[in-house]
């Protein structure tokens, strides 16, 4: 099979951007070296994006409850009424190019979820609720970097594996410049990640690693990949798609005073299935 070009747009000497580490990839990399790629648009996508874009509209109205951020993020968790195969409601299933791909690299096509409906507004971000000032600098100064399925609990907060995900699946549903509010991720952070995480369990049995406490491993981790791990911003149109390997670090970051977005807002739908294997798989599988 042959896979179309990858796409990353973001203007290197753009201030906004311009953080020590960061880069703008205009060449196609390795997804099992990189932890990343992007799609361009074709019309398998894009008539879903079609299909879902009343959905995702109806959404935003249908739960105020998850607009946070002082009003700049829609979380939009579970929200939108696709099947197991992504297909909305009178619309296709998700398929294409990047389906083909994570079926072929990441383990197979699970069973989707309701998918997720994050959308961005200027201004963001601003704390959330709740968030403490060192969550908020967080947010603000390292984009809110976190590896999906690693879940906070008690107070104080304690980080423990508890979603495994296949892969991580954004498909932008809305025009938007590349500095409103991009997904950014650091490039070969997935390796070290994974490492870490891997050693911080290996003496517990598979059905306790979730139970085991991982905060420090991870927040070590994190920090020894800010300093060798390159941030890269990625951005696509309605039609491409995003594709993350599971253990990639990635976060959001500030919407750029002046970035233009469709009057939706940046808004992007998110799919992570759980991978088969559970835990002991996620931590092993390439």
């Amino acid at each position: 099979m042959r896979f179309p070009p990858w796409m990353v747009c973001g203007t290197p000497d753009d201030p906004a951007h311009a953080r020590p580490g960061s880069c703008h990839v205009t060449q196609p990399p390795s997804f099992a070296d990189k932890g990343w790629t992007v799609f361009v648009p074709e019309p398998a996508v894009t008539d879903w994006v079609e299909a879902a874009l009343p959905h995702a509209r109806q959404a935003l109205i249908a739960h105020p409850d998850q607009l946070q951020c002082d009003g700049t993020w829609f979380v939009g968790l579970d929200v939108l009424p696709n099947d197991g195969s992504g297909r909305m409601p009178r619309g296709p299933a998700l398929a294409g190019t990047a389906v083909d791909f994570a079926t072929a690299h990441c383990g197979g096509w699970p069973v989707l979820h309701a998918g997720q409906l994050s959308v961005t507004y200027p201004g963001y971000p601003r704390p959330r609720a709740g968030e403490t000032e060192a969550g908020f600098r967080y947010r603000l100064t390292r984009d809110a970097a976190h590896v999906d399925g690693i879940i906070g609990l008690g107070t104080p907060k304690r980080r423990f594996l508890k979603e495994p995900h296949a892969f991580v699946l954004g498909l932008p549903l809305t025009e938007a410049d590349a500095d409103a509010a991009p997904l950014v991720v650091w490039e070969g952070s997935h390796h070290l990640m994974r490492t870490a995480l891997r050693d911080a369990v290996a003496a517990a049995p598979g059905d306790e690693i979730e139970r085991i406490d991982v905060t420090q491993a991870y927040q070590a981790a994190r920090r020894v990949v800010f300093e060798q791990c390159r941030r890269v911003v990625l951005h696509g149109t309605p039609g491409s798609v995003l594709l993350l390997h599971r253990h990639l670090l990635h976060g959001v970051a500030p919407w750029t005073p002046g970035a233009m977005a469709a009057p939706e807002g940046r808004m992007i739908a998110y799919f992570r299935p759980e991978l088969p294997g559970g835990l002991p798989d996620w931590l092993t599988a390439p």
